[in-house]
């Protein structure tokens, strides 16, 4: 069974959540920029002495595909304690099951794509 986790985090906990991920050899992830609310609907902001509704928050996206649910739950745990501040804000982490993966360049699938070969 392969599962992706996708975490929306704050941008400046890039570096911690990257970190955490490289501390626990994840081999390959996707980081995105992306914009984005929760429940907090952003904040109102003065600009040229008008008041403005900012909605969409920058945030980062990170997206790792593992291949059981003992690496998805080591991913999640290691995001959740590197992008925890415990304000509003810190982000969403979810996780679902993945139908089929294949790698490219070998067409090799489910697992074998998952695995890295620099030959």
């Amino acid at each position: 069974m392969l599962i992706k986790v996708e975490a929306i985090v704050r941008e400046e906990m890039f570096e911690d959540v990257k970190d955490a991920l490289n501390q626990i050899e994840v081999n390959g992830i996707t980081v995105s920029q992306v914009m984005g609310c929760g429940v907090q609907r952003g904040y109102k902001e003065v600009v040229r002495g008008s008041e403005v509704d900012i909605v969409l928050q920058p945030k980062v996206k990170f997206e790792i595909v593992v291949s059981s649910e003992e690496w998805e739950k080591k991913v999640i745990d290691a995001i959740q304690k590197a992008a925890f501040t415990g304000d509003v804000g810190d982000g969403k982490i979810f996780s679902y099951e993945i139908r089929s993966a294949m790698k490219i360049r070998t067409k090799e699938t489910g697992y074998d794509a998952l695995q890295s070969q620099l030959d």
